[in-house]
């Protein structure tokens, strides 16, 4: 009898899904957002969310924009709900009171991104929905809201928790490889044979974030070398024919590469987590490791240099200078560095260790930097100390070498030489 209870529930379950579908054809997507919304059922539920993110899929840009924009104003907050929820909990704070408030405070668009995102595969589509949304944004700023939910929902759903450190080696499955080549966002990967010097030889690593709702799509990886000694040259340390090393006599780690690899996760971060993890599992596995160090381009130099008018000329004669003042003098409006890697490593508790002229010289290196590359040393004892001092007081921390050429170049900058 329990077989054949099943058997008919899953008959009678198909027809409601058939019927759905067939239901869903006539209505528009606003129409399919509002049913999803005010939908009891888990299977109408699911039905209607598959039918939203497939219709999506179809839609033109002009559609998604049509889409986005019912988000923001049909499925927005109500102000005088949420106002006079906030003045009857503060005049009686309960459990009640202040369960009303926060359900008037949030847009019913973000319910309706969970509600999208209980079917298989729907994480990676709300992602890409992401990515067309950020696009968007560009030209139609009163879209800016709806990725302010995006962002919180994200941030949740993509939380340390939930990450898995997966190494990525030359066995890998082949579609994850293919993402590697793909995604590669600092130093291109031309051919395979390329792709086998970084991940095949005893003195080379690799690993990369992977969540369970999109368990072959990396969402960030680091491409690491071991090495004896601080290496001053990308294609050095790339080099077809270089000599390898076995493992376990490398003193020093670097992280050459870090790539996301999803633009609908931008602004979630991961980099953080992701070196101190990587630092973590290879002091463990390799304990003769005493550097953990990158071998980082400077993306922002050039257009600095010409954003300031500066002195072209000793930018070209002094580089390693010239690109130490910017690293640690150039700022933002707000105080923190220009350059975005170098925000992005300082953030993470690291320092400014060493800069290096003529280190990067393909095309893009010289386009971006002159070729000038930097080091920063993430040494175990200081990171949570160097964190602090960036956030709080925007301090870049830096070797007194580094800081006598940024010296040097900002003396020689302003005409004085000495």
């Amino acid at each position: 009898m329990s077989f054949f209870s099943e058997m008919v529930s899953t008959v009678f379950e198909r027809r409601y899904k058939r019927g759905l579908l067939k239901e869903a054809d006539g209505r528009s997507l606003q129409d399919l957002s509002e049913a999803l919304l005010s939908s009891q059922g888990e299977v109408s539920g699911a039905t209607l969310a598959r039918s939203i993110l497939d219709r999506y899929a179809r839609l033109t840009p002009e559609e998604k924009h049509d889409f986005f924009t019912f988000m923001a104003e049909g499925l927005e907050i109500e102000a005088d709900a949420v106002v006079s929820t906030l003045e009857a909990y503060k005049a009686a704070p309960s459990k009640q009171s202040y369960r009303d408030f926060a359900a008037a405070c949030e847009p019913r668009r973000q319910e309706l991104a969970r509600r999208m995102n209980q079917v298989p595969g729907a994480t990676a589509q709300l992602v890409a929905m992401r990515n067309d949304l950020l696009k968007l944004m560009r030209k139609h700023p009163a879209l800016e809201p709806v990725d302010v939910d995006f962002k919180h929902l994200f941030s949740s759903w993509f939380n340390r928790g939930f990450l898995v450190l997966r190494p990525i080696s030359w066995s890998s499955p082949a579609d994850i490889l293919e993402k590697i080549i793909a995604y590669e966002a600092v130093h291109a990967i031309d051919s395979w044979d390329d792709l086998r010097r970084r991940l095949k030889p005893t003195d080379r690593r690799c690993f990369g974030f992977f969540h369970p709702a999109m368990a072959e799509e990396p969402l960030i990886f680091v491409e690491v070398a071991l090495t004896r000694g601080i290496p001053d040259s990308i294609q050095d340390l790339l080099a077809d024919g270089r000599e390898t090393i076995d493992a376990e006599d490398a003193d020093t780690a670097v992280f050459y590469s870090i790539s996301n690899c999803q633009s609908g996760l931008a602004g979630i971060s991961f980099g953080n987590s992701l070196i101190k993890q990587v630092v973590s599992d290879l002091s463990q596995e390799l304990p003769g490791l005493t550097n953990f160090v990158t071998l980082s381009p400077i993306p922002a130099l050039n257009n600095w240099l010409e954003k300031e008018n500066a002195d072209q000329a000793f930018a070209k004669e002094n580089p390693a200078a010239t690109a130490a003042h910017y690293l640690l003098d150039a700022k933002r409006a707000d105080g923190m560095p220009f350059d975005p890697v170098a925000r992005f490593h300082l953030g993470n508790g690291a320092m400014v260790h060493k800069v290096h002229a003529g280190a990067d010289t393909s095309a893009n290196g010289l386009k971006q930097s002159g070729g000038t590359m930097v080091n920063y040393l993430y040494d175990v004892r200081k990171i949570s100390q160097n964190h602090e001092q960036f956030v709080g007081q925007k301090t870049v921390v830096a070797s007194g070498e580094v800081r006598q050429l940024a010296t040097a170049g900002a003396a020689i900058r302003t005409g004085d030489p000495s």
